[in-house]
């Protein structure tokens, strides 16, 4: 781990790894971030200040847009290396003029978050309750782009492909969302088997969305 001007980072293999949600404002720009594919799938209709658990946090580039999309967001990650080059990032964009209001709606935490939902789904106040459960298990990138390649490349020495695919779902389900967003491949195979309501896909990434029957009241 390497302390700079612009924050913390992770080097080795000739490759740095360093978490900045500032790359991300061009994606913010007016008519831009409702048609991220992401903040499609994971649109809730009729929901005032929805609640998204993100369970696979990674960088939290995720969170971000689905934060920045109104959603008040506890995202978890596992790894210690990468859950401190997240909370560096989230830290110095508080310092962000354009970034602040965002990230104060990402509510981070360094643990699994298999478990925490599993606490989760023993609560009996439903109002702590997320209303999209996201997953984005690991999985080998299939990339034209040799940047894109290496910012993940030192991701994949610290996290492996999802190995516990069903345990994840089973958890993702079992605290009851209006929805839950998980992200694939292309042409990859549904995660656990598990066939989903519906996909949206784009030419990189494809978002299979499990919408169960509504919540009683």
């Amino acid at each position: 781990m390497h302390v700079g001007e612009d924050g913390l980072s992770l080097v080795g293999d000739g490759m740095t790894l360093h978490a900045d949600f500032s790359t991300m404002l061009p994606r913010l720009r007016p008519g831009k971030l409702q048609n991220e594919l992401l903040v499609r799938a994971a649109k809730i209709k009729g929901v005032s200040n929805p609640k998204a658990f993100d369970a696979t946090a990674g960088l939290g580039e995720d969170s971000f847009l689905l934060a920045a999309a109104g959603f008040e967001v506890d995202l978890y990650e596992s790894d210690s290396v990468i859950a401190a080059l997240l909370q560096d990032a989230l830290l110095r964009a508080q310092e962000h003029p354009e970034l602040a209001k965002i990230v104060n709606r990402m509510h981070f935490h360094e643990g699994d978050s298999v478990e925490a939902l599993a606490q989760l789904a023993k609560s009996d106040n439903a109002d702590q309750l997320p209303d999209v459960v996201y997953l984005d298990p690991m999985f080998p990138a299939r990339t034209k782009s040799a940047a894109v390649k290496k910012k993940f490349q030192l991701l994949h020495h610290l996290e492996r492909p999802c190995s516990n695919q069903e345990e994840m779902l089973d958890a993702a389900l079992s605290v009851h969302p209006r929805k839950t967003v998980i992200k694939r491949p292309p042409k990859g195979p549904y995660l656990a088997n598990r066939k989903p309501s519906y996909s949206l896909a784009g030419k990189a990434v494809r978002y299979d969305c499990i919408v169960p029957p509504p919540r009683s009241s």
